[in-house]
C-alpha cells in the first residue's frame, strides 16, 4: 500500500493562497472578472487554452513538494448571457461541440452570465428566435453528453464564481 503525503493545515493554506488563474488569450469583455481578481489579490496570467476560457495551476513550490507548475483538469467556459449561448447553439453549434469534444473527460463548467437564466429561457426572455424547448434540450443534452456542469451566474459574481470553482477543485485534490 502506498501512503500519500497529507499537507498540514498551514501548508494547505499556503498552497491554496498561491493558486493562479489562467485566462485564455481570446477571452474578451472580462474587465469585471479581472477587476475582481485584482481587488482580491488573486494571481492570474493570460495564456492560450485549447478549450475553455479559464483554468488554474499551483505554482511550483519545491519546499512543499511541488517541483513544477501543476495544472489541473478543470475548465470554465464563460458565455456572456443567453443571447451569446443561444447563438452558439444555433449558428456556431459545430464549433462549440468540437470544443466540448476536445475537453471530454476533463472537469468542464459552462458559466452563463445571466441571473435566473433557466427561468429566462423558459419564459423566452432572450434576444434570439431560438425556441426555448430546443434551447433547453441542447443545453441539457450537451451537459450530459460531455459531462458539463451548467451554471447561470449574475455578472457581478462571475469572478468570485471562477475563483471559488478553481480553489475548491485544487483543495479537494490536495486533501485526497
Amino acid at each position: 500500500m502506498i501512503d500519500f503525503y497529507r499537507y498540514t493545515d498551514t501548508e494547505l493554506k499556503k498552497l491554496l493562497q498561491s493558486i493562479t488563474i489562467v485566462i485564455d488569450t481570446r477571452e474578451q469583455n472580462n474587465k469585471a472578472i479581472i477587476d475582481y481578481f485584482t481587488s482580491k489579490k488573486i494571481p492570474f496570467v493570460t495564456k492560450k487554452l485549447d478549450y475553455g476560457d479559464y483554468t488554474c495551476f499551483l505554482p511550483s513550490n519545491p519546499e512543499l513538494g511541488i517541483i513544477r507548475d501543476t495544472y489541473i483538469d478543470c475548465y470554465i467556459e464563460r458565455k456572456n448571457g443567453l443571447s451569446e449561448i443561444s447563438g452558439n447553439l444555433t449558428s456556431d453549434r459545430s464549433r462549440l461541440e468540437e470544443e466540448f469534444q476536445r475537453a471530454k473527460g476533463k472537469r468542464f463548467i459552462l458559466m452563463v452570465e445571466e441571473s435566473a437564466g433557466l427561468e429566462k429561457i423558459i419564459e423566452h426572455k432572450y434576444n434570439t428566435e431560438y425556441n426555448e424547448k430546443s434551447f433547453l434540450a441542447s443545453l441539457f443534452s450537451f451537459g450530459h453528453r460531455y459531462r458539463i456542469d451548467i451554471h447561470f451566474i449574475d455578472k457581478k459574481y462571475a469572478g468570485m464564481f471562477i475563483y471559488m470553482q478553481m480553489y475548491y477543485a485544487i483543495r479537494e485534490l490536495l486533501k485526497a
